[in-house]
C-alpha cells in the first residue's frame, strides 16, 4: 500500500460514476485527483495494475468526459494530464535490457523493480498486456501521427527533446520504415504501418508552402507538435519524395500500381506531393550560381513582396556535403514514373 494513498478505487470508480451521472460524487473525485493526489511517493507498485488500473481509469475517463457532455467540459484535461504524469513514470518499468517490463515500478523514484518471488521473472501475461493503454495515450497525446523527438536516450527510451524535423538527427528514421518493409518483401507490414502513419503525421504538421510562388517543402517543429514551424528544410529531408513515391506504388511503376486494386485517392495525393517535394529540392540546387545546393534552406512563409524569393541560404549554409538524397530521389521518381524529366 502507498503511504499517501494512490485513489485505486476512485479512479477506477471514474467512468462509472461518468456514466450513471453521479455528477456531484464525480466533482468530488475530480477535485481530488487535482488537489489531493500525488504520484510523487517512493512506493512500489505493480506495472500490470498500475497500467490497467490506474492508467486505464484516466483514459477512460478522459475519454468519457469529451463523449458525455453532462459530466465535465471538453476542455477539461485534468485526467489526461493524469494520464501523462503516470505513463512518464511506467517508463522506468521498461528500463530492462530487453525491454521486457519489470514486474513492479518505484512511481516515486521511476525505477523497474524486478519480482521479489520466481527469481526476479516478471508474469507474461502481465508483461504482454500492457500495450492497449500506452498505444490510445500516445494517440490522444499525438504521437500517434508518427512523428517522433530527434533525441533518445539510450538507457531509459524517453525522448529528451520535443523538437520534430525531418533533417538531420531525425532523416533516416523515416527514410528507413519503408525499406525495411521492401527488404522482407512486405512480410512485416509493421513498417508499413509505421510508415503511413508518419506519411499522415508528415502531411498533417510538416507539409507548407511559401507565400510568392507556392512550392511545397518541409518544414520544422522546434518546440513539437504544438509549436509554430520553422521554415527550414536540410538537404537530407530530400530522401521523401523518392520514398513517398515506391511507397505509394509498393515499388511498382506508377502505370502498373494504378491497376491495381489499391489504388485510391489517397495514393494520387501521395504522388502529387512527391512530385512537389521533387522539384523543389531540385530547385534548392538551382537558384544557386554553381547549381550545388546548400546544406540548409530557409523559405519565406510569410508575406512578402512578388520580387522577393521563395527561399533564402544563410552564409552559414551555404556549403554542400555532397549528400545522396536528392540524387537518390530523382532515380526513384524516374524508375516509377517513367518521366524523363527525373533524368535530365
Amino acid at each position: 500500500m502507498s503511504p499517501s494513498g494512490l485513489g485505486w478505487i476512485i479512479v477506477d470508480s471514474l467512468d462509472t460514476l461518468m456514466i450513471m451521472n453521479l455528477t456531484m460524487r464525480l466533482s468530488d473525485a475530480r477535485k481530488w485527483l487535482h488537489r489531493g493526489l500525488t504520484y510523487n511517493q517512493g512506493q512500489g507498485v505493480n506495472t500490470f495494475t498500475m497500467t490497467i488500473r490506474m492508467l486505464g481509469g484516466l483514459l477512460s475517463a478522459h475519454y468519457l468526459s469529451n463523449v458525455l457532455p453532462d459530466v465535465s467540459s471538453r476542455r477539461d484535461y485534468v485526467y489526461l494530464s493524469r494520464a501523462v504524469d503516470v505513463a512518464d513514470r511506467l517508463l522506468g518499468a521498461y528500463g530492462s535490457t530487453s525491454g521486457i517490463s519489470y514486474a513492479s515500478v518505484n512511481v516515486g523514484t521511476r525505477e523497474g523493480l524486478p519480482s521479489h518471488a520466481d527469481g526476479g521473472a516478471s508474469s507474461t501475461a502481465e508483461a504482454t498486456t500492457l500495450q492497449l493503454e500506452m498505444k490510445y495515450l500516445a494517440h490522444l497525446t499525438g504521437k500517434v501521427d508518427g512523428l517522433l523527438p530527434i533525441f533518445v536516450h539510450p538507457d531509459t527510451g524517453h525522448f529528451r527533446s520535443k523538437e520534430i524535423r525531418l533533417g538531420s538527427r531525425g532523416d533516416s528514421y523515416y527514410e528507413y520504415l519503408i525499406k525495411q518493409y521492401f527488404q522482407t518483401s512486405g512480410q512485416e507490414p509493421v513498417y508499413r504501418e509505421m510508415c503511413e502513419k508518419a506519411l499522415s503525421g508528415i502531411q498533417k504538421h510538416l507539409v507548407t508552402s511559401t507565400k510568392h510562388s507556392k512550392p511545397q517543402f518541409i518544414a520544422e517543429l522546434p518546440h513539437g507538435i504544438a509549436g509554430p514551424l520553422s521554415p527550414k528544410m536540410d538537404h537530407p529531408v530530400c530522401f521523401l519524395p523518392g520514398s513517398i513515391a515506391i511507397g505509394a506504388t509498393e515499388g511498382l511503376t506508377e502505370k502498373e500500381a494504378r491497376n491495381m486494386p489499391g489504388w485510391n485517392s489517397q495514393k494520387e495525393q501521395q504522388m502529387q506531393l512527391a512530385r512537389e517535394l521533387m522539384k523543389t529540392c531540385w530547385t534548392v540546387y538551382a537558384v544557386t550560381a554553381s547549381g550545388i545546393s546548400p546544406e540548409i534552406a530557409w523559405f519565406e512563409i510569410d508575406e512578402v513582396s512578388s520580387w522577393e524569393q521563395d527561399l533564402n541560404i544563410k552564409p552559414l549554409d551555404a556549403h554542400n556535403l555532397q549528400r545522396p538524397e536528392t540524387v537518390e530521389s530523382l532515380f526513384w521518381m524516374y524508375r516509377v514514373t517513367n518521366d524523363p524529366i527525373y533524368r535530365k
